[in-house]
């Protein structure tokens, strides 16, 4: 995968009213990666993919699509992008590969064997020539996805493109996300509020709160960043290990669950743990860690804050 940097914000700012909705927003994003955007109701998510995709305007600060200005060079620069926010908007009376021949009039260079690739690389071949109104939800995203993709962009933007999808449908339009990151080496970046799906889909994401960007992180670094653990340990009886433990051992929170005890500490006393259960010769099973989820890093990150 090309680590090439095709999307780049620097310093990204936007005022509304009086009111920094976006704060100095600064980062980059590489080809062949989905790159998922979180934050808390009123971040400025959204307004910061509209002001990459040029429908409001930046107070101050740049954006970079492929080393084009989006500023300077707004038509050059919209070549590059592909994208929807909100919903697709399709001819419904139209067959889908109908709405796509439409579409692709609006670019230079759209063969009908490009239509036929991006058909087949979101799995509508076998409906393409049914009308749309036929369609479900999830079809016409993916239709949607077909449109945004015609001109070979180097970066595809999407906002909450799984809102209205069943459980499916969210799975399905995950894998062809990842699947169009890798196939068409282009970035991909999904503004989402499903934090379980966007743990599955995403290579990295970043998180901002009230405009401010928080973190940039991977999610091998999500998954592994606290300091404290969650361990599960399976021994013959959880109350006695409790109690033996508890008089031992001073730890932030244990207890006793689905016949398992539960304990968070801090990592480098997990082995003090391991010996202290051999010392009281307790039959130990199994210890193993919890991985903590997206959810928990996002709501230690932004303190509980909702989602949107």
């Amino acid at each position: 995968m090309s680590k090439e940097a095709v999307l780049q914000l620097q310093n990204v700012t936007k005022k509304i009213g009086g009111r920094l909705v976006v704060d100095n927003l600064s980062f980059d994003i590489p080809r062949g990666e989905v790159f998922g955007f979180l934050g808390p109701n009123g971040a400025g998510k959204t307004t910061t993919i509209r002001m990459i995709v040029g429908l409001i305007s930046m107070t101050r600060g740049e954006v970079f699509v492929n080393g084009i200005s989006v500023r300077k060079h707004f038509e050059l620069a919209m070549t590059h992008i592909g994208a929807i926010v909100e919903n697709p908007e399709m001819y419904k009376f139209l067959t889908g590969y109908q709405n796509l021949l439409q579409f692709a009039r609006r670019h230079s260079g759209v063969s009908k064997e490009r239509i036929r690739e991006v058909v087949e690389l979101v799995g509508l071949q076998h409906r393409i020539h049914e009308k749309v109104k036929s369609y479900s939800l999830g079809m016409r995203q993916r239709l949607g996805v077909a449109q945004a993709l015609l001109h070979k962009p180097s970066v595809l933007i999407l906002d909450e493109p799984t809102n209205g999808l069943d459980p499916a449908g969210i799975r399905e339009l995950r894998d062809y996300l990842r699947h169009l990151a890798r196939q068409e080496d282009i970035a991909v970046v999904v503004s989402s509020h499903l934090l379980s799906e966007m743990e599955l889909m995403c290579d990295r994401v970043a998180i901002i709160q009230a405009g401010k960007l928080i973190d940039v992180r991977t999610m091998s670094e999500l998954q592994g960043s606290a300091q404290r653990q969650q361990i599960i340990i399976d021994v013959d009886d959880p109350q006695l290990t409790k109690d033996l433990l508890s008089a031992a051992i001073p730890v932030e929170l244990m207890s006793v669950r689905d016949g398992h005890l539960e304990i968070v500490v801090e990592r480098e006393r997990i082995p003090e743990i391991t010996r202290a259960l051999v010392y009281a010769e307790i039959n130990v099973y199994g210890i193993r860690a919890a991985q903590r989820s997206l959810e928990d890093q996002f709501l230690d990150m932004t303190r509980g804050e909702p989602i949107v």
